[in-house]
């Protein structure tokens, strides 16, 4: 691959959040890679398809709109892309590139072909399909856990995990959480500022807590795997404390151990959670980030000891199943 001139390293910390040297990094031009396709587009940027004109390797490429005309939000994500790298179920990172039109940087990320779990639940709910069997959620959770735990191992947290950042692999058989532009690390010290979206935000960051720690991620996680079950987000409200009046309308009612939740297991009742399952939900969803579980702990709990392959359904599988 042709590379141009180096720059620092993008980040100054180890995986573990120790302070490094300042590295200098290979650029590759983004001149090298044709564009074939939009994939997403928002506040961020915009993310393409882009295919390698030499070695034909197929890549995401993220420009960010920058606000500081340095390429400081694209570098800070890169940073965090790199301190995880090589781990499952995150967002493979391929570096950084240069368009010499613009002289603007660009992330190269891994390509992994299918769309957001967002669109792929919102195309479910269009075609009226029924809920995704507790089987596949198992499947896709014990991923996306894996993933977390690998980030929070290298004192990563996202702080913003939602459909809308997580990719479904184009088999639909893998699902990968990306979009690490809002993450810290805990391994720097408080106060942390209030980040995320909304209808997966932890109650202590809506609360204006300003030393959260990576539980706040396992709380989306909880999030995520209610909408998996049910389709649609569960806790929804347009301001802070219209989210806070959702979300304890739903748990208020639970008892000291902070584990269990009527009002909760009402809307998810056993015919479509089993009790091992309820545990990992209720658990993720603690109103109290002190007793609620991590993505280690929730790994190890009995609903993952027989974890199958994920098949999450296409559209040709759910209208044959439908239709038997």
């Amino acid at each position: 691959m042709q590379q141009t001139a180096a720059v620092a390293a993008v980040g100054d910390h180890t995986a573990a959040g120790v302070p490094r040297k300042r590295q200098r990094i290979p650029i590759a031009s983004a001149q090298d890679y044709e564009e074939v396709c939009c994939l997403g587009a928002g506040s961020f940027g915009v993310v393409t398809k882009a295919r390698h004109r030499a070695t034909g390797e197929t890549v995401a490429i993220k420009r960010h709109r920058s606000t500081d005309g340095r390429n400081g939000e694209l570098l800070r994500e890169a940073r965090f892309l790199d301190a995880c790298g090589g781990l499952p179920f995150l967002v493979g990172y391929h570096g950084l590139a240069r368009d010499r039109a613009t002289t603007e940087l660009c992330l190269l990320m891994e390509y992994v072909g299918g769309p957001t779990l967002r669109d792929y639940l919102r195309d479910r709910r269009r075609r009226h399909r029924p809920p995704l069997p507790e089987s596949t959620v198992r499947a896709a959770m014990w991923q996306l856990l894996t993933g977390a735990r690998g980030m929070h191992e290298s004192r990563v947290v996202h702080r913003d995990i939602k459909p809308a950042n997580i990719l479904v692999g184009d088999d639909h058989r893998i699902v990968k959480i990306c979009d690490l532009g809002l993450a810290i690390y805990t391994s720097e010290p408080p106060p942390y500022a209030q980040a995320g979206t909304l209808t997966y935000m932890a109650p202590e960051v809506l609360l204006g807590k300003n030393d959260y720690d990576a539980r706040v991620d396992a709380w989306s996680l909880g999030c995520v795997m209610a909408e998996l079950l049910e389709g649609w987000p569960l806790f929804l409200g347009n301001v802070e404390a219209e989210q806070l009046s959702a979300i304890y309308e739903v748990l208020d009612d639970m008892p000291d151990d902070g584990h269990r939740h009527d009002g909760l297991r009402e809307l998810f009742p056993e015919e479509t959670l089993s009790k091992d399952g309820f545990e990992v939900l209720s658990g993720l969803l603690a109103l109290d980030a002190e007793n609620r579980l991590t993505a280690e702990a929730a790994l190890k709990l009995p609903w993952f000891d027989n974890v199958g392959a994920l098949a999450l359904p296409k559209e040709e599988e759910v209208v044959t199943a439908s239709a038997m």
